[in-house]
């Protein structure tokens, strides 16, 4: 797997687990998937992504956006 599809399944697998925690816990974890999607967009306009320099700590082979 390379880093981009890493990020990619970790940014899907926090939007989900935001709304699940919003729907059955507390709505204000909507606000974990509103940070989710803030962060996808500065991430695009920037380059600067924390999950993909975490993911390259972990020895994820880099991929061509990352």
């Amino acid at each position: 797997m390379t880093l981009d599809r890493a990020v990619l399944v970790f940014a899907g697998f926090v939007v989900l687990l935001g709304l699940a925690l919003g729907y059955f816990v507390h709505p204000a974890f909507l606000l974990l998937t509103a940070f989710a999607g803030v962060n996808m967009i500065q991430a695009s306009f920037t380059g600067f992504c924390p999950a993909a320099m975490a993911f390259r700590k972990l020895g994820v082979k880099p991929g061509p956006a990352f």
